[in-house]
């Protein structure tokens, strides 16, 4: 019984001892809690979570920046680089006869939309001083400065091909245009709606219209002095201004098809500047442009 005694006091020993041993065998300076859990996480490969990522707004192009609206000015040079891409704006709404629409290339004149016998453009310039007298005919023609280089760019072009276009008219004042048409009615009162308008109705009081005449019209209607007919679309001069004079801005105001919306009936020689974008437009979907601003535009004023 005492030998048992000593016996398990031994193994008791010797337990302690291996326990011991153990202890020393591990390192003097264990690494701290907080410096176990950095290693921890530094271990990870670096990846975003749920719970850590900050939402950020989907991926955008960059914004579109629009091409900046050349500005119109009264320089000719100008009007043939700077197509107008914003929308003909029309003319405030008030009475017909108080209406002044300013310089402005996209007024809309008809036998309903009439203008103020006080209108008249502030840049008017005589043709004269530009074109030959062949083209003028002597006539104290005047336009507005914005129109004449373009102008003259279109006859010298009809010029290059042999053609010999002559202008009528341009300019008239509100006076100028009742003395027209008393002149009309009086000479030839069958006529006169065809070829004039009263006075305010005249896109002419714009400045930026024109007549064009040809040599080939006298013999064609065989009447030695006459100026103006529907058979100028039959001349080398109206066919190539129908077929050609969009390119320098210049537009048909009144088309075979305008007389319902304008009043007036068939003026193939009446052309207006109205410039090349919109001239083009016009050309290609076969309208003229009554139209075209009626269907676009509110009424610029109250008849």
């Amino acid at each position: 019984m005492r030998y048992a005694k000593s016996h398990f006091l031994l193994l008791a020993l010797a337990g302690l001892l291996w326990s011991c041993q153990s202890i020393a065998s591990q390192p003097s300076n264990p690494i701290p809690v907080e410096t176990a859990a950095l290693v921890r996480v530094t271990a990870v490969p670096s990846q975003p979570t749920a719970a850590n990522t900050p939402i950020l707004p989907p991926t955008q192009p960059p914004p579109f920046t629009p091409t900046p609206i050349p500005t119109v000015t009264a320089n000719p040079t100008s009007l043939l680089t700077a197509t107008p891409t914003h929308t003909p704006t029309a003319t405030p709404i008030g009475p017909c006869e108080q209406r002044l629409p300013g310089d402005g290339l996209f007024t809309l004149v008809t036998l309903t939309y009439g203008l103020s016998r006080d209108y008249a453009p502030d840049d008017l310039v005589p043709l004269a001083d530009y074109l030959p007298v062949g083209v003028t005919l002597g006539y104290p023609t005047e336009v507005r400065q914005m129109i004449v280089e373009p102008l003259v760019q279109m006859l010298n072009a009809m010029r290059d091909e042999g053609l010999q276009p002559r202008i009528i008219s341009g300019y008239r004042s509100y006076s100028a245009q009742a003395i027209a048409w008393n002149k009309w009615v009086t000479e030839e009162p069958e006529r006169a709606a065809i070829i004039s308008a009263p006075p305010g109705f005249s896109e002419h009081q714009l400045g930026t219209t024109l007549d064009f005449g040809s040599p080939e019209l006298a013999e064609i209607v065989g009447r030695e002095e006459i100026q103006f007919h529907t058979y100028f679309y039959k001349t080398s001069e109206g066919i190539w201004l129908l077929n050609n004079a969009h390119r320098y801005g210049f537009s048909l105001s009144y088309p075979r098809e305008a007389f319902e919306l304008t009043g007036f009936y068939y003026e193939p020689w009446h052309y207006r500047y109205v410039g090349v974008e919109l001239a083009t437009q016009l050309h290609e979907s076969g309208s003229f442009l009554t139209a075209y601003l009626l269907a676009t535009q509110p009424l610029p004023c109250l008849p």
